[in-house]
């Protein structure tokens, strides 16, 4: 189905939300638990799949779904619409700090590919399918990068991504990241995750074992702040006690 062209206004700086504009009998699609606020007029409804396709039936949809929980994500999908008179509102924030980056599919050639986390919200009509790594690298030592979701439609979407987003255009480049860090990318892009360095890097580096590497002619976008390490940094056991280990480990070596 066609998607529903909404308008919409991203608000905020550091810690962003998005407000969605809906004429009548339009409808958006977000993560459960994603809305901050809404009119009198939307109403909203739970429901299993991303209705992009009206026809689908209920294995369909229990297959749709059954994907979603294999990456972590809610079973449903919240679908809000305006069910009143003129222009209606509802605004959804991200679940961490961090930027809202708006998509217009149709300029990506109607599909982008993005880390499992990172969708929001988007018009009725987009496809959210989950796209596995074709690399087993990335399944064993990528985290983040082996399971991936996919976007497909003719509308808008937003995803969301931790800190300051930077955007690069690779014109037939490599760029090795951190895995956690990429929130997304053209499917013109080869993704693939490979060794970090030699064992002294590895070990004491501090960049983990394995970096993603990302080869070809497309967009490319890329987060400072990915959650997992904001996580990491803020627990009682974060970054002192990671140096504390590393500067024990080669204390011992220096030593023997």
């Amino acid at each position: 189905m066609n998607s529903h062209e909404i308008d919409y206004k991203i608000i905020g700086h550091d810690v962003q939300l998005v407000e969605i504009e809906l004429d009548p009998a339009e409808t958006v699609i977000a993560e459960a638990g994603a809305m901050l606020y809404m009119e009198d007029g939307i109403e909203f409804q739970a429901r299993m799949g991303d209705g992009s396709n009206p026809r689908a039936g209920f294995f369909d949809k229990v297959l749709s779904a059954g994907s979603r929980l294999i990456s972590g994500e809610s079973l449903f999908l919240t679908h809000f619409t305006n069910q009143g008179w003129g222009k209606k509102h509802v605004a959804f924030s991200a679940p961490y700090p961090g930027t809202i980056i708006p998509l217009n599919l149709p300029d990506f050639g109607g599909r982008i590919i993005v880390q499992k986390d990172a969708f929001l919200c988007a018009a009725l009509g987009t496809k959210i399918s989950i796209t596995f790594n074709r690399k087993l690298g990335a399944g064993f030592f990528g985290g983040e990068g082996f399971i991936l979701q996919q976007l497909q439609g003719d509308g808008k979407a937003f995803i969301h991504a931790g800190g300051t987003v930077i955007e690069k255009q690779l014109n037939n480049e490599t760029l090795r990241v951190d895995t956690g860090c990429i929130v997304g990318f053209e499917t013109s892009i080869d993704y693939s995750i490979e060794q970090a360095g030699g064992l002294r890097s590895m070990v004491f580096g501090g960049e983990g074992l394995f970096l993603a590497t990302l080869r070809g002619t497309g967009k490319v976008w890329l987060q400072s702040m990915p959650i997992r390490k904001l996580i990491a940094e803020l627990s009682p056991a974060g970054g002192n006690a990671r140096k504390e280990a590393r500067g024990g480990l080669l204390d011992n070596l220096l030593e023997g």
